[in-house]
């Protein structure tokens, strides 16, 4: 049985650092996965603007689940080593903000380039920036991702599986079904190596979000499978994505989710689609009756 920590990406409620932790406050939330801040995203803070981050939350007793990075979001044939080099920072930035993961992943292909002939590409600079991490006390969090290598249940756990011991995966059934992945067959196929959960749901026939527990996503029967599966604490980290928020567009390719919300999507702000959706976990996890061990303050 799992102890759970809800954490989230708190830049979709808007605003900057301020206006994220009062979002978290007003859920319970005791952790943030930083992404989009004051000072741009997270991925290329320097390390003076990373201990200026943690003064802050530090007085606000909020803690860092991981690091939302975006690293592993370029395409296979764009140069590595610039890359690279932002990775590295990150990974000191990670120590500072007192967390010991990076969310990445395992880099973009065109539609006329083919999985198999870039396999080795993607596993050498994978493997560079695990052994990088885990070197110093931080592990590479792979997320399934639309148009990645891994985003599938298949190569995600060539992934997980080659790298075991110094990668972690993250489990995102949203955009799993962006994928046609069945959910929950992915899940126990992937479970061994499953650190955390990003708590977006959707539906299959046009890959639109939904809050939690009213898309296709097995959230509640999810949620169960996992804490069945971990001991000791953990994180759900909610990623509503139930409407545009600054910098969307820059995470994903053409064809992701802001290309399907409009700005008058469904609801009238950031903060009151961060509200929805925290407010929809809450409700998957009491029907999966594990709001019990749920760490709400």
């Amino acid at each position: 049985m799992a102890k759970f920590y809800l954490s989230a990406f708190a830049d979709e409620a808007g605003g900057g650092i301020k206006e994220q932790i009062e979002a978290l406050k007003a859920h319970g939330m005791t952790h943030l996965e930083p992404r989009g801040l004051d000072e741009g995203n997270i991925s290329l803070y320097t390390v003076e603007q990373a201990k200026e981050l943690k003064k802050i939350l530090d007085e606000n007793e909020i803690k860092i689940s991981a690091i939302g990075s975006h690293y592993g979001k370029i395409k296979i044939t764009e140069d590595f080593s610039k890359h690279f080099d932002d990775f590295k920072n990150c990974v000191e930035v990670a120590n500072i903000l007192g967390t010991e993961r990076i969310r990445m992943f395992s880099f973009y292909f065109s539609e006329n380039e083919k999985y198999e002939d870039y396999k080795d590409e993607v596993f050498k600079r994978v493997e560079a920036m695990c052994d990088y991490s885990f070197k110093n006390g931080i592990y590479c969090c792979h997320e399934n991702e639309k148009g990645i290598y891994g985003d599938n249940e298949k190569r995600c756990y060539e992934i997980l599986s080659t790298f075991k011991g110094k990668i972690k995966g993250v489990f995102d059934p949203a955009n799993f079904i962006q994928c046609g992945v069945e959910i929950l067959p992915a899940f126990d196929l992937l479970k061994d190596y499953i650190d955390y959960l990003h708590i977006k749901d959707a539906i299959y026939s046009d890959g639109s979000i939904r809050p939690a527990g009213l898309g296709e996503g097995q959230i509640v029967e999810l949620l169960k499978r996992f804490n069945e599966a971990k001991s000791g604490d953990t994180f759900l980290t909610l990623e509503p994505h139930l409407k545009v928020f600054d910098g969307l567009k820059d995470l994903e390719e053409e064809g992701g989710t802001a290309d399907k919300l409009k700005e008058d999507f469904t609801y009238k702000t950031n903060r009151e689609a961060f509200d929805v959706a925290a407010n929809a976990l809450k409700n998957c996890l009491e029907k999966a009756k594990i709001i019990e061990n749920t760490v709400i303050r």
